[in-house]
């Protein structure tokens, strides 16, 4: 993360940021903590095997999916009837479990405020050229929405400028709005960062430039409504193409409908006023009016020499906005650490319960029902959960389980809650995130999402390798999943965080196996009605994953030191400042 990135999000929540310094200042230093200086924490010996571990049950994470994947449950979407069945659900199953309210109210939930906002369009996208002008269709060509927690928002004759990845970086001496101001104009930019060739050999990229092939910050759509709001823009239209981002323009069409986000304090008006996507089609088409060739800029804007491109274009898009907040809620429930010096220490699991409720019909079904993404993840985290109310001897540290909601809203959730904790941050020990579970049965190895990244990964290896298995980077590094899910929000804030994947190892299957079915639910299944429980699901390896995932937390709620990142991570220098 880049100063300007987290100066832009501490200046969003800069009145929550105020309480959480107070807090973090008057706080002891946790116990177990070293300085960051000493050698990187390892497991050390002697540990509880892993085979030695309460056992996890498949059947019933099955069964737990099958309930919060059902009709009944209307996808899951924050604000709605999915929302209070599952809250209910969860503190339910947390108490038959025989957890702790997680909160230190006595209650199971955090409070999260959201602002909802439908779009509607009032005037189509118009792109015009002197005297002739054309349309581009709202849903099919362009989907758009404001975050201005206002009645209306539009661009009207704003000049267009293609500013290629639209990414300044300076670690990289890279500058896609050199030379222009950007102020009140429309970007039109492209998904991912630049895959820049290497300069000795063009069949290869630079692995020191933006990580290679391996997506960075730089180049989720998330910065880059970032960095146009930064730069001033009037509208950022981003250009979809399903592999650089690495789903269909069919997930993007989900932005229809009500999208949330947090409350802030100048109510969204410091982003772009207009904040989208256009197809593939719909930039080509832009790019022709204005006598440019889109492969001729794209090959242009992965060097450092290119340079911003007016179009000589004007730009007007209208919307209308229907606005809701409430209060949507994370449920936090808690395993009480054994040892009075080192309970006020904790180890975060986390799991997003929520989905995208009820939406666009697909072939007549219009329920989302999100059963791999996320009432797996969830529903493994209530097995693990189990897992720590019956082990013994109960873990030295506290264990916190949050199920987090408006995941699917951009890492709402956890992001209000890494930024006002109920427990310290300086006090959490690790996160560990579960995002999607292995449905295809058993495998060799398991995945690590961000490979390198910190000492939890020590412990996942140790695990690992006593069910012998191998842990193997991110077989897609360029979908960019490290920056997708919960845990990043954990470790933007300098907590080290774990997040895994399924293996691609699969035992009995052919090599292709893996990246198959990858491919079937990322074109099939991601984000559409169809992710449903399958037939032949198979969660064996889940349970696998799910028992590691289990020993490293009890091994770190054990460990005499806290985990630490790994020299020369981007998320190290916080932590540091953080447990100074």
């Amino acid at each position: 993360m880049t100063t300007s990135q987290y100066n832009d999000i501490m200046n969003r929540i800069a009145p929550l940021l105020i309480i959480l310094a107070i807090g973090a200042a008057c706080s002891d230093k946790p116990a177990g903590s070293s300085p960051q200086s000493a050698a990187p924490a390892q497991p050390s010996a002697p540990q509880t095997p892993v085979s030695a571990l309460p056992k996890l049950d498949a059947p019933s994470i099955l069964e737990r999916i099958k309930v919060l994947s059902s009709d009944e449950f209307e996808g899951r979407a924050p604000g709605t009837k999915g929302e209070d069945l599952t809250i209910k659900y969860l503190e339910d199953e947390f108490r038959k479990l025989g957890l702790k309210p997680g909160n230190p109210d006595g209650t199971f939930t955090q409070k999260v405020p959201l602002v909802g906002i439908t779009a509607k369009q009032t005037k189509a996208l118009t792109i015009t050229n002197g005297g002739r002008s054309r349309t581009f269709k709202w849903g099919t060509d362009v989907v758009a929405w404001s975050k201005h927690v206002a009645d209306t928002a539009q661009i009207e004759n704003s000049d267009l400028i293609f500013v290629g990845y639209g990414v300044e970086a300076p670690e990289f001496n890279w500058n896609d709005f050199k030379d222009v101001d950007v102020k009140g104009k429309t970007i039109v930019v492209l998904v991912n960062d630049p895959q820049v060739p290497d300069a000795a050999d063009a069949t290869k990229l630079d692995q020191k430039t933006f990580n290679g092939n391996a997506m960075t910050y730089y180049g989720r759509w998330t910065y880059k409504f970032e960095e146009g709001a930064r730069k001033g823009a009037a509208g950022v239209l981003i250009v979809h193409e399903t592999g650089p981002a690495g789903y269909p323009f069919s997930v993007v069409q989900g932005n229809l409908k009500e999208k949330f986000d947090l409350v802030t304090p100048d109510k969204n008006m410091g982003r772009a006023a207009i904040e989208g996507w256009i197809s593939l089609d719909t930039a080509k088409a832009i790019l022709t009016i204005a006598g440019q060739d889109f492969d001729a800029l794209k090959k242009q804007a992965v060097t450092r020499e290119f340079k911003p491109v007016p179009l000589n274009l004007k730009a007007s898009l209208g919307i209308r906005n229907t606005m809701r907040t409430i209060d949507s809620r994370n449920v936090l429930a808690k395993v009480e650490g054994s040892d009075p010096s080192l309970k006020s220490d904790y180890v975060v699991y986390t799991a997003h319960w929520d989905h995208l409720g009820v939406g666009t019909p697909v072939k007549g079904d219009r329920i989302y029902n999100g059963a791999l993404d996320n009432a797996s993840g969830v529903s493994t985290l209530l097995e693990i959960a189990k897992g720590f109310t019956q082990v013994e001897p109960q873990p030295k540290r506290s264990i916190l389980f949050a199920m987090v909601t408006a995941e699917e809203q951009g890492l709402l959730g956890s992001q209000y809650y890494s930024v006002t904790p109920v427990y310290p941050l300086a006090k959490t020990v690790a996160n560990i995130n579960i995002d999607g579970v292995n449905q295809w049965g058993r495998t060799k190895d398991i995945t690590v999402v961000g490979f390198g990244a910190s000492d939890l990964e020590d412990y996942l290896r140790d695990a690992a390798a006593e069910q012998g298995r191998t842990l193997r980077p991110d077989p897609e590094p360029e979908k960019g999943f490290y920056y997708r899910s919960d845990h990043f929000n954990f470790a933007k804030q300098g907590v080290p965080a774990l997040s895994t994947n399924s293996g691609i190892e699969f035992i009995g299957k052919p090599p292709e196996y893996s990246k198959t079915k990858r491919d079937e639910y990322t074109n099939n299944d991601y984000h559409a009605p169809s992710d449903q429980v399958k037939p032949d699901w198979d969660l064996s390896g889940a349970v696998e994953d799910a028992q590691v995932l289990f020993a490293v937390g009890y091994r770190v709620a054990n460990a005499p030191r806290f985990p630490e990142w790994k020299p020369g991570n981007e998320f190290r220098a916080k932590r540091e400042q953080m447990m100074k």
